[in-house]
Order: C-alpha cells, then sequence, then structure tokens
C-alpha cells in the first residue's frame, strides 16, 4: 500500500481542533431556543436527496460552526479518502484491504476494482446463481430429500452475518409487497451459541420442509460452526440420513473444502470476499440468500437500488448538500467537540425493531478505536455508545433520562406513510398519525424543554416546579422518508454506512477492522479446554485470575 505521512492529516492541525473546542465554547451559552429563531438558520439546515429529507437545526450547531466541521473535514482529506475508497484502493491498511461494499450493490455494468481487476462481474455472477437457486427453491423445483417444498429457513450466522440480515427481514415483513412475496414462508435465524437459540430457532419446524443456511466466510467461526453441527444432527436424526444434508444445506462460505466435507452441495455455496467486513455485508450472499428465499430476488435488487442511489449521492453531492457528509461530522461534533458519549437512534416504525441492534454494531465495532491509522492515541474521544427502541416504546422506557437527566444526542426516523394504515371511525387522526404527532413532538420538547417561569404562569405548585422543569438543550436530527419498502431501506442503510465511514476519516482510525474482537475470543478458547478437561475431572484453574477461577469452580459445581 502507499506510503503513510508520518503524522496523520486530521491530527497534524491541533490549532483546527482547538478551533472547534473554540465554536463549542462560544455557543455555550446560546440556547437551542434561541439558535431556533434564527430562520435562515433553520432553512440551511433542511437537506433533501430525492424523497428523503434531513433537518439538523436541532443541533447545537450554527452556519460558523458547521462552517468549522467542514473545514476539518477538507484537512481530514475526506473527500480523498471517501474517493480512494470507491477505487479500490487497500484503506484498511491494517489488514490490507480494499473496502469495497459499495461494489456489492453495483450495477451490472459498473467497474469498481481491486488489486486491478473489476470486481463487479464476480459479484453479479455471485447474484445470479443466488437468483436461480433461490428461485428453484421457492418454485418447488429444489425439494427437501422427501420431495417436500423447503418452505422455511434457519439462517445461522453471528454478528454481521446476523444482525444487518434479521434487520431487514424484520423491516420487510409487513411491507405490503415484500409480505405477499412471502407468503407461506418463514425464516428463522440462529446467531446465539447458546442452546437455548437452538430450541427456539427450531421450534415447530418440520425438517422435511427446512433448508439451513450456514454464513461463515471460513467456516471456523466457533460459535456458528457449533449450531451449524447440532442443527445438522437435528436434520439427520428427523430425516434418517447423512445424504438430507445435500438437499437441505446451503452455505454462503469461500472454504469450498470444508463446506464440502460438512455434506453441502458445491452448487449451493455462495461465496463473498474480503474487501468487505461482515458489518457491511448484508448486500452480499451473507444477506441475498436468505433475503431472496424469503421475499424473491426482486425484492432484495430493489434494497440494493436504494443503497447504490445513496452511493452516488454520498460520492458526487457537495459536502453541505450531502446527507451522510452532514450527518458524520454532526456525530464527530457532538462526541469529539461536546463530548456527548451516548447517540439515541429513535426510528418511529416499528418495521425497524432491529433497525438499532445492527447500527451498534456498524458504528460501535468501526468507530470504537483509540489510535490512529499511524498507531497514535487519537487526541479526542472517538465513537459513541449507541441504543434507542421503536417509535413511543422507547417514550416509556429511557426518555426520562434524556428529557431531564444526561444529554443524549438523538437521531430520528420517521415515514410519511405506514406499511399497515388504520383510520378508526371517530378518531382523530390515523394510528401512523398518532405516532407521528410524537415523531415531530420530541424533538421539539427535547430542543425547547420548560422553564421554571412557564410552569409558574401555568399555576404549578411550587413544590413541583424544580421537577416539571426541563432544561431542553438536548440536540437531535431528523430524517423523513417516504414509506419503509425495501428502495428506502436501501437508502437508510447505505446512509448509516457512509455516516460511519466519515466519522472515522475524520478522526484518522480505521473504520474497517475489529482487533477488540479478538483478545475475548482468545481467552474463551483457553476456557473452553479448560472445561473439556474439567468436565473430565481433570483441568488446571491456576492459568486464570483467582477471581475466574472461583466462578469456574462454582460453575462446575452446577
Amino acid at each position: 500500500c502507499a506510503q503513510r505521512s508520518p503524522v496523520p492529516l486530521a491530527m497534524s492541525a491541533p490549532a483546527l481542533w482547538t478551533d472547534m473546542f473554540a465554536e463549542a465554547d462560544r455557543l455555550k451559552g446560546t440556547h437551542l431556543r434561541a439558535l431556533l429563531e434564527d430562520q435562515a438558520r433553520n432553512d440551511a439546515m433542511f437537506v433533501t436527496f430525492g424523497d428523503v429529507f434531513l433537518d439538523y437545526s436541532r443541533q447545537r450547531v450554527d452556519a460558523a460552526a458547521m462552517e468549522k466541521l467542514f473545514a476539518l473535514a477538507e484537512q481530514a482529506d475526506v473527500d480523498g479518502k471517501r474517493r480512494k475508497m470507491y477505487e479500490g484502493a487497500k484503506i484498511n491498511e491494517t489488514e490490507g484491504r480494499s473496502v469495497l461494499h459499495v461494489a456489492l450493490r453495483a450495477a451490472r455494468d459498473a467497474v469498481i476494482n481491486s488489486d486491478g481487476a473489476n470486481v463487479v462481474p464476480e459479484v453479479w455472477g455471485v447474484l445470479d446463481s443466488m437468483k436461480a437457486f433461490s428461485e428453484k427453491v421457492r418454485s418447488g423445483v429444489w425439494t427437501g430429500q422427501t420431495g417436500k417444498k423447503l418452505t422455511d429457513v434457519v439462517a445461522i450466522g453471528i454478528g454481521g452475518s446476523y444482525l444487518g440480515v434479521e434487520f431487514v427481514y424484520e423491516a420487510l415483513r409487513t411491507d405490503p409487497d415484500a409480505a405477499k412475496a412471502a407468503e407461506g414462508r418463514r425464516v428463522r435465524f440462529l446467531a446465539n451459541v447458546d442452546p437455548i437459540d437452538v430450541k427456539r430457532a427450531l421450534e415447530g419446524l418440520n425438517a422435511e420442509t427446512t433448508l439451513v443456511v450456514i454464513v461463515s466466510k471460513t467456516f471456523t467461526t466457533a460459535e456458528t460452526m457449533l449450531n451449524a453441527r447440532t442443527v445438522k444432527e437435528w436434520l439427520i436424526k428427523e430425516l434418517g440420513s447423512p445424504d438430507c444434508i445435500a438437499k437441505h444445506v446451503a452455505a454462503c462460505s469461500t472454504a469450498l473444502d470444508k463446506t464440502a466435507a460438512f455434506g453441502i452441495d458445491p452448487a449451493n455455496v455462495f461465496g463473498f470476499w474480503d474487501w468487505v467486513g461482515g458489518r457491511f455485508s448484508c448486500w452480499s450472499a451473507v444477506g441475498v440468500l436468505a433475503l431472496s428465499l424469503q421475499y424473491g430476488f426482486d425484492t432484495v435488487m430493489r434494497f440494493h437500488e436504494g443503497g447504490r442511489d445513496m452511493d452516488k449521492h454520498f460520492l458526487t453531492a457537495p459536502a453541505r448538500e450531502n446527507l451522510p457528509m452532514i450527518m458524520g461530522l454532526l456525530s464527530v461534533w457532538n462526541v469529539s467537540v461536546l463530548k456527548h458519549e451516548g447517540c439515541a437512534v429513535l426510528p418511529y416504525c416499528q418495521a425497524l425493531t432491529r433497525f438499532v441492534a445492527h447500527i451498534q454494531q456498524l458504528d460501535m465495532e468501526s468507530n470504537g478505536k483509540r489510535v490512529t491509522m499511524a498507531g497514535a492515541e487519537v487526541p479526542v474521544g472517538t465513537g459513541a455508545i449507541y441504543f434507542g427502541e421503536p417509535g413511543t416504546n422507547g417514550q416509556h422506557s429511557f426518555y426520562q433520562l434524556m428529557h431531564q437527566g444526561r444529554v443524549i444526542p438523538a437521531e430520528f426516523i420517521g415515514f410519511s406513510t405506514s406499511q399497515n394504515p388504520v383510520e378508526l371511525p371517530g378518531e382523530p387522526v390515523s394510528n401512523h398519525d398518532e405516532l407521528m404527532s410524537n415523531f415531530f413532538a420530541q424533538p421539539d420538547a427535547l430542543a425547547l424543554g420548560k422553564t421554571a417561569e412557564e410552569l409558574q404562569k401555568e399555576g404549578t405548585p411550587e413544590s413541583l416546579v424544580s421537577h416539571k422543569t426541563f432544561p431542553g438543550d438536548r440536540p437531535s436530527l431528523s430524517l423523513l422518508l417516504p414509506v419503509c419498502n425495501a428502495y428506502y431501506l436501501g437508502q437508510l442503510l447505505a446512509l448509516y454506512e457512509h455516516r460511519t465511514a466519515v466519522q472515522g476519516w475524520v478522526w484518522d482510525i480505521n473504520s474497517f477492522d475489529q482487533w477488540g474482537v479478538q483478545l475475548g475470543k482468545v481467552l474463551a478458547t483457553q476456557v473452553r479446554g479448560f472445561l473439556a478437561d474439567a468436565r473430565k475431572k481433570a483441568g488446571d484453574d491456576s492459568q486464570f485470575l483467582a477471581p475466574t477461577a472461583r466462578l469456574l469452580r462454582k460453575y462446575l459445581e452446577s
């Protein structure tokens, strides 16, 4: 890879970070109530891409602060790093890899190179194979061992091989077109190595009509492969012969020798590449196979189309009109400059019930880093703690803390039209309007708050005034999309992927590796070996910390 400058770009300009902190100090005494009185400012902070609207007027910034953020992005060469990503440069330097999730959803005639070769034809080769296989299964041309149609899918994978796929699956369950395409079909996900998860995934399924999809690039992921072997044993027990595996199991993997040894037909193994990280991979076979089996390949291609359009927007739109750029920079402002450690992602749509879980991995695994690409410690805070719940569920859970406790920046996501419109006779508004009333009200409540003076004018007893005072000045932004369908889901997810990358590029960290997940795995391997010996009345617990050894002994006593 290219020789790096010994001093990271963003971090070589301490004066620029000093300027950012000065901007925060300048705005410190200005409440959001005052900022929101400036209509020209508000208008400038309403940005659109197609039918997607971003309103960030409730962020604690003004025009001058935004200009400093755009200057920070220029100094960090965010534009150049973005261009390198699309060109296939090995920007994942610690692993020597390109970062090409954009290629997974590229048009068939696109040219995106890695190691001097266009990867798009290979991507489409796998897509075409998955289309053919999923259509054979859905139509009943490919059947199980007993000749019955395979109507149920158990998708086995963990982390990036699970969270994004489950998010999209859940989001499309009640979309009218997707639901129609899925009639008579079911998908279950098996991720946790806890045997309870196996029981729940297989509960009520008939092995004769079940297809298992194992997602593991190397076919060595410990949790996934133990679950796969457990489900394999269930299939063989139910169907009476190991020969059933070739008819009832497919895989997303590149380890053809291992998949063959497992008993899987090589024609039903679909590959993906080391230039896509797990948390960016639901656009690949990791997600496309299970989603196509459930909703049909055409539905998944509409999801891809949405992502592809957001990719074009991110690459070509000027910074001040670029949704992922603006959202990424605002996150840097909140985390690094205002020093807020959390971020609440609040989708006002029950279909996005698993969106936040995926964004937790996407952002926290990407940007939970403490050193720059050159190995120096980042001089500002990086990464945020992400959490959230759909719609009014969150309001009755953790909004109390957000309104009157800690300051937690929030990102509200809403849709103009419901997947399931309901309007009852005699009710003043539809069910969706009732939901969206809260979507519009909560950001204002967080921003404006309620003063003691306002409460006193309303006649609130003096003993309750302090309890009912809302400080306000809580920053948020709002995203409004037309409807939660495959196309706009693609746009939403690609937007958050690029938002994540922008933050990492400004901080000069590697958002595309994940060394932090390794140490626990190594230690778990040691514990696993000890438990295997201990169950045979052997094993030496002196290798562990004393508290760990004591707890292990208690565990083994039971």
